[in-house]
């Protein structure tokens, strides 16, 4: 699949880095690093913009290796980039940990993963049918 992309960042496109990698990593395209504080959230711009086709969809995924290592993640994970939209690809980052994490021009942040979706059409009716589950909401399943 062939997606439009203007690149107005100072790094290279994004890409897979191992044939079989469903995402590919993002980078902040900064002026000047960024520190974010413990329990702050910021959006990172990646100077990246998307033409994305119709019945596909961007996500954004935070990245593994933060998330354990820093406590860096993403806040409205997995964020959804429309086929629509044309503006600048930012990333809303936030910063779990204790500590100060410093964001440097280049640092990948994220991956996108390209997905297909499909649209819903509503069939409104009287009674569902039933399920071994039924309405057994969180935990319904116990703890072992």
């Amino acid at each position: 699949m062939k997606i439009k992309i203007i690149n107005k960042s100072k790094h290279k496109l994004p890409e897979y880095s191992i044939e079989a990698a469903a995402g590919m990593d993002l980078r902040a395209n900064l002026e000047n690093e960024i520190i974010l504080k413990p329990m702050e959230r910021i959006m990172v711009p990646t100077g990246l913009f998307l033409e994305i086709p119709v019945g596909y969809e961007a996500q954004i995924r935070p990245r593994s290796g933060l998330a354990i290592k820093k406590g860096i993640t993403i806040i409205n994970s997995p964020g959804t980039i429309d086929a629509d939209y044309r503006g600048e690809v930012c990333i809303i980052l936030v910063n779990l940990s204790n500590e100060n994490f410093v964001i440097e021009d280049g640092e990948r942040i994220c991956q996108m993963v390209i997905a297909k979706h499909e649209k819903a059409e509503w069939d409104n009716v009287e009674i569902l049918f039933d399920s071994e589950r039924g309405s057994g909401g969180f935990g319904h399943t116990g703890k072992k």
